[in-house]
């Protein structure tokens, strides 16, 4: 008999947890605890708050709330105990910036934090919270959430030199850093095939750099060309506006000017900038070009290119004049210059770079590459501005105060964060977004095999440093490489959902991550992707599944 009454209590116990309902939020909050009753939000719900410093998270609300619900709701400074929700900025236990309390019982939904940027990522909660179909009224789910992020550098990467978006789109791109409480867009502006980015003082820039004659088809070398002038930048107005946009969402915009390679576009513009300014551009084999091919050009491939910033006075003064224009309008901490990928061929054909080595007392091309990180990087010191790059820039000796973003794998954060430097791990095998997702995929992409199951179990955190050296690593961030992806829409579909398990990784706890559990939330969150209008990639975690 006890046996049985056993047994039905087993049961019973568990037919209560699997029907307990699940709010869905992704990423998963640090602590949740679900309570019995709805607050309903319509247009009669009031924002209650005396606070400035919450008008961003008021408006992004508001706006969400005005494009799928249709309507917005109106701020009070007058205390009122129901139907409200109540934004207050309250010292706590938790001062990691960003944490947050977020209650919500029958008559009111308090969302309570140390900072500004707290209050907004409460938000972000509480729009996850809404059903994912548009109504008049919405119901949300009564509970009690404490939160706050893992890591301190949460970002996503994306790459407007090979194919140009628009202001709309960037913006877009913005707000899903924001609705996946990431903090870091990293914005990259110049490559081989476009320079994006206004420089007053050179002007040819995008004259020349923002525009090539044409494009390979299909994967590089290509099968052809299709033989349309591709241009666009973006104007310094522009980027004031991006910038402001972003900064409303607590979101920093970190801009990568690439040097010494990657450098076609804007050598291109000004040949001078090159070791060898008479010689033409070099074309890639195997690939069909258009247009004149004569003199310095634009690539219209991808890959790397030898012909790279020669590392004279004139090419120093430029970028210095091309940073002071970069800093006036990104007030980052940090600038990025890339580093990667510079073959040193031509270096190692021009008598100057030779006779620089020898001068300065370099062992080879490798120290050269560093003598020139190093020299910007001093530049871009004494404007109180700190370097970061790919880690390549540790070969010949890393720049003293610069901070490492590691992609060809783990080790070079390893090395960078055991010399003391910051870093922040971006490994190919695990957030490189340009990969496919699946291993059909129905659009041609680089190469690779990125599923969603091994973003999510990756680590930041490597095991071979210890904890001091551990502490180094600031954060992660997927990188979005857009060879083959020239329109939102496949940006988008390469995103999602591999950005919500990323978002996790650097938000949650590690020990509240679970495969099995995510998979159930993220059936909500493509029923939110339907509603925004979003692309997404749901082979593998099929609907419904």
């Amino acid at each position: 008999m006890k046996k049985i009454l056993l047994a039905v209590f087993l049961f019973s116990v568990t037919t209560c947890f699997s029907q307990q309902p699940s709010l869905n939020i992704i990423p998963e909050p640090a602590k949740v605890e679900i309570k019995e009753g709805i607050f309903t939000l319509n247009s009669s719900t009031i924002f209650v708050t005396r606070l400035s410093q919450t008008n961003n998270s008021i408006n992004f609300f508001n706006d969400y709330l005005k494009k799928f619900y249709g309507f917005k709701l109106k701020t009070w400074s007058q205390t009122k105990t129901e139907g409200v929700i109540d934004l207050s900025l309250k010292k706590n236990n938790n001062l990691i910036p960003g944490a947050y309390k977020l209650n919500v019982s029958k008559n009111k939904i308090e969302i309570s934090a140390n900072d500004e940027e707290g209050i907004f990522y409460g938000i972000q909660t509480l729009i996850q919270l809404l059903p994912a179909e548009k109504s008049n009224s919405l119901n949300v789910r009564a509970c009690n959430i404490i939160d706050s992020p893992r890591f301190a550098y949460r970002g996503l990467h994306l790459d407007c030199g090979r194919h140009f978006f628009s202001v709309n789109f960037i913006k877009q791109y913005i707000d899903f850093i924001a609705m996946h409480k990431m903090n870091t867009f990293h914005w990259h502006l110049t490559e081989d095939q476009g320079w994006r980015i206004e420089i007053k003082r050179y002007p040819k820039l995008t004259q020349v750099g923002a525009c090539r004659n044409g494009t390979i088809v299909g994967h590089h070398p290509g099968a052809g060309n299709d033989n349309k002038k591709d241009c666009g930048y973006y104007t310094q107005q522009q980027i004031k506006d991006i910038v402001k946009y972003a900064a409303d969402r607590y979101i920093t915009i970190i801009p990568e000017i690439e040097m010494p390679g990657h450098a076609s576009a804007a050598i291109a513009a000004y040949p001078q900038l090159s070791c060898f300014p008479d010689s033409s551009t070099k074309i890639a084999r195997g690939v069909k070009w258009s247009g004149d091919s004569t003199g310095k050009q634009v690539q219209q491939s991808w890959g790397v290119y030898p012909d790279v910033f020669c590392p004279d006075d004139y090419t120093f003064k430029f970028l210095e004049n091309v940073l002071d224009e970069v800093m006036q309008l990104f007030p980052s901490k940090y600038i990025h210059i890339g580093g990667d990928e510079c073959p040193k061929t031509y270096w190692k054909e021009s008598a100057f770079c030779q006779q620089l080595i020898k001068d300065s007392g370099l062992q080879n091309e490798e120290g050269l590459q560093s003598y020139f990180i190093s020299k910007i990087e001093r530049y871009l010191n004494s404007k109180g501005r700190s370097i970061i790059g790919w880690d390549e820039i540790l070969e010949g000796g890393v720049a003293p105060n610069a901070t490492v973003m590691s992609w060809r794998g783990e080790q070079g954060g390893i090395d960078a964060a055991k010399q003391y430097h910051k870093v922040v791990m971006t490994p190919g095998a695990y957030v490189y977004f340009d990969h496919a997702q699946s291993k059909k995929e129905d659009s041609l992409t680089i190469g690779g095999y990125l599923p969603v199951e091994t973003v999510y179990n990756y680590e930041p955190l490597p095991a071979q440093l210890s904890g001091e050296e551990q502490s180094y690593i600031l954060g992660a961030q997927a990188n979005v490489w857009t060879e083959y992806m020239n329109n939102p829409a496949k940006v988008e579909y390469m995103l999602f959902p591999r950005l919500d398990a990323l978002s996790e990784v650097l938000w949650s706890p590690k020990e509240n991550r679970n495969w099995d559990n995510f998979k159930n939330r993220l059936q909500q969150q493509y029923k939110r992707y339907d509603l925004l209008n979003v692309r997404y990639n749901a082979q593998g975690i099929n609907k419904g599944e």
